[in-house]
C-alpha cells in the first residue's frame, strides 16, 4: 500500500448513510421551519384582530349600504374589542372601492360592503373583476326589496291600474337611483315582460329621485323601499308592489310582485361583508359568527325592520352558494337589459 493511500476509505454503504443523515437533518430543519410558520400563522389568526379593522363602503354616505355598514361596524367594534372603522369609497356603481379591497392583503383587516349592485350586476355588465375568484365572501347583512312607488296624487291605486296606463299612453317616465342599479334592472325586466311604455330617468342616487317623486316632477319610480318608505305614511308616495319574497309586516296591504304573477322579480337589494381572496378560514368563520350574532340583537333587528330590510342566517358556505345563485340568476338578464346583448 502506498504511503499516500488514505487511512480511511469510505465504502459505498458508509457514504449512503452519511447522505441519509444529512438529508434527514435537512428534513427536520425544514419541518421545524414549517412548524414555526404554521404556529405563527395560527397565533396570528387566534389573536385576530389585534389592530383596527377597516370596512370600505363603495358608495356615498347615507344609503342602505352605508347604514348597514356603520351599524355592523359599531357592533363588531364592541364584539371584537378593536375599532372597526367605515371608509366611503364611492364611484362607478361600487366598483372603485370594491377593486381596492380585492387587492388588499387577505389578513382580515380590510373588508368591503359587497352587494348585488357592486358584485353581481356591475361586474356582469362591465366585466372588471370576477366576483367569485377575486373576493372572499363572508356574511350576508341583508337589504331592502325594490318597490314600485308612485306620487300620491297619481291615479294608480294598484299595479293593474299602472299596467293599463303604461300600455295605452305614449310613455310613463320612471325614476331609479341610477343606470345599472337593481331598481333599473327590475323595472326593465318588468317593462319587457309586459311590453309597457316606460321611459327610464336615471338619477345620481335615491335622494334626488325621491325628491322629484314627492314634487311630482316624475310620476313613478323603482327603488329600494328603504329609500321611499319615510314618505309613505304621509301619503306623499304610494307603494304599489314590492319584490320581497313575502308581504312585509310593516306594509301588510302591499302585494309582492310574485303574488301578482311576476316571480322573476322577487329579490332584495342585499348587502354583505366580503374581503380579499384567500382569507384564512378561521378569520372568515369568526367574522361570520359575530355578524350573525349581531343581526339577532335587538338594536340591529330594530334597524332592519325600520329600514324594511330582509336578511337570512347564512354560514360562509351557504352565503357562497347564495352568491353563485345570484350570479346565475342575474348576469344574463343584466347583460341583455343594460348592454343590449
Amino acid at each position: 500500500m502506498s504511503s499516500n493511500t488514505p487511512l480511511v476509505c469510505e465504502s459505498s454503504p458508509a457514504r449512503s448513510r452519511r447522505r441519509l443523515l444529512r438529508a434527514a437533518a435537512l428534513v427536520v430543519a425544514g419541518a421545524s421551519g414549517v412548524s414555526q410558520f404554521a404556529r405563527a400563522q395560527s397565533s396570528t389568526m387566534a389573536d385576530w384582530p389585534h389592530k383596527p379593522v377597516r370596512i370600505v363602503v363603495p358608495y356615498a354616505p347615507g344609503g342602505s349600504s352605508d347604514t348597514l355598514g356603520r351599524a355592523i361596524a359599531k357592533y363588531l367594534s364592541d364584539a371584537l374589542r378593536q375599532p372597526v372603522v367605515v371608509e366611503n369609497r364611492a364611484g362607478a356603481g361600487g366598483l372603485i372601492g370594491s377593486q381596492q379591497v380585492a387587492k388588499a392583503p387577505p389578513d382580515g383587516y380590510t373588508l368591503v360592503v359587497s352587494g348585488i349592485g357592486s358584485h353581481v350586476i356591475a361586474p356582469a355588465v362591465n366585466n372588471v373583476f370576477d366576483p367569485i375568484k377575486e373576493f372572499t365572501h363572508i356574511a350576508l347583512l341583508g337589504g331592502p326589496p325594490i318597490a314600485l312607488v308612485v306620487n300620491g296624487s297619481q291615479p294608480w291605486r294598484d299595479v293593474a291600474d299602472f299596467i293599463d296606463t303604461a300600455k295605452t299612453v305614449a310613455g310613463i317616465h320612471y325614476a331609479t337611483p341610477g343606470q345599472g342599479t337593481h331598481g333599473h334592472l327590475t323595472a326593465e325586466l318588468f317593462r319587457a315582460a309586459l311590453k309597457l311604455n316606460l321611459a327610464h330617468i336615471s338619477y345620481k342616487g335615491a335622494g334626488p329621485a325621491v325628491n322629484d317623486l314627492i314634487a311630482n316632477q316624475i310620476p313613478a319610480g323603482f327603488m329600494t323601499l328603504s329609500s321611499a318608505n319615510a314618505h309613505v305614511p304621509s301619503g306623499k308616495l304610494r307603494l304599489l308592489a314590492v319584490t320581497a319574497p313575502k308581504r312585509l309586516q310593516e306594509y301588510p296591504s302591499v302585494p309582492t310582485f310574485e303574488e301578482l304573477g311576476y316571480p322573476s322579480l322577487t329579490g332584495t337589494t342585499w348587502f354583505a361583508l366580503s374581503g380579499p381572496p384567500g382569507m384564512p378560514g378561521a378569520i372568515v368563520e369568526k367574522i361570520n359568527t359575530e355578524v350573525r350574532r349581531g343581526l339577532q340583537t335587538p338594536a340591529l333587528k330594530a334597524l332592519l325592520s325600520a329600514e324594511s330590510m330582509v336578511t337570512a342566517d347564512y354560514t360562509p358556505e351557504a352565503f357562497q352558494h347564495f352568491m353563485f345563485g345570484e350570479l346565475n340568476r342575474w348576469v344574463t338578464p343584466a347583460r341583455a337589459v343594460l348592454n343590449g346583448k
